[in-house]
């Protein structure tokens, strides 16, 4: 099969579309014929090898998390798929190839396109992972800052489905996408205490940081000078500042995902597609990614 690969660490130099075996199922996995990846901004941390104590990587390796594709092959004690049935979720081997290994996959919903359902894995795990350590409830006012983007988005709809008050922040050009999935929308920079105040003179409850574009000095303000219920997944200057840095990527439970797909599927959980690349264009998906100005999520069809 095609894949990208890399044999060592560094920038997308390193990347090459080369031929590998196919890969071969064990006890509780599938083997999925890809048809769409989703490009993270954690596979080119991966690759420069900077998550090696989180994640790490045997060499040479193929980049990319999620997947959404065909079951091809069932491993031993797989009961609940089928061969030809259509998945979505989180790869166990590199999802920029022609097939990968899963573990954790759902059925993607028949309304649900191949682009939307890659998109979910990764940006609804991190959400919900941090929409419950802030313990967000029904009538809080929650601020998202990086609101407009694809992890920031869906951060967005969920806490508007848990009964929350939302106000994103983004660039002026994004503001009408965040008032139609929900939030309020108020431009970042200068003066950013003052505008929320403006908006939510009750006050924030809590602060959901998925920029990491230095807002947090001012979201310590907005909370009344404490770091409590402020959680960033991108800003590493939180150690510093007493602010709680939230890393994970531990797959959710099938029904979440399940639950996901179905707002996904009725247009309750929308994620914007910015591009789509064939395999070959792998290598410019991610110099793009690591440009941090894609407007939306990248993806990748073998």
């Amino acid at each position: 099969m095609e894949a990208i690969v890399f044999e060592r660490f560094g920038g997308p130099e390193v990347l090459a579309l080369g031929e590998r075996e196919k890969p071969r199922p064990g006890p509780g996995q599938v083997r999925v014929r890809v048809v769409a990846a989703g490009v993270n901004p954690l596979d080119y941390k991966i690759r420069n090898g900077w998550m090696q104590a989180a994640f790490p990587t045997p060499l040479p390796s193929v980049p990319g998390l999620e997947l959404a594709g065909v079951v091809d092959e069932l491993g031993d004690g797989v009961t609940e798929l089928e061969v030809g049935d259509e998945v979505f979720g989180q790869a166990d081997t590199g999802a920029y190839a022609e097939y990968a290994l899963a573990t954790h996959v759902v059925p993607k919903p028949a309304g649900l396109s191949w682009e939307q359902a890659v998109a979910l894995p990764v940006a609804g795990e991190t959400s919900e992972r941090v929409l419950k350590e802030l313990e967000l409830g029904p009538g809080e006012t929650l601020l998202v800052h990086g609101a407009a983007g694809v992890t920031g988005s869906v951060g967005v709809q969920l806490a508007v489905a848990r009964g929350a008050t939302v106000i994103g922040t983004a660039s002026p050009d994004n503001h009408a996408f965040l008032r139609e999935i929900g939030a309020t929308a108020v431009a970042y920079g200068e003066g950013l205490v003052e505008r929320v105040r403006a908006l939510a003179p009750q006050g924030i409850d809590a602060v959901y940081d998925a920029a990491g574009r230095g807002a947090l000095p001012d979201s310590i303000e907005l909370r009344g000078g404490t770091t409590s219920r402020i959680v960033t997944i991108a800003d590493q200057a939180a150690a510093t500042l007493g602010v709680a840095f939230s890393g994970g990527g531990t797959p959710l439970p099938g029904p979440v995902y399940e639950a996901h797909a179905k707002l996904a599927a009725e247009g309750r959980l929308r994620v914007r597609v910015a591009e789509t690349f064939p395999l070959s264009g792998a290598i410019k998906a991610l110099e793009l990614s690591e440009t941090g100005h894609a407007k939306g999520k990248l993806v990748i069809k073998p």
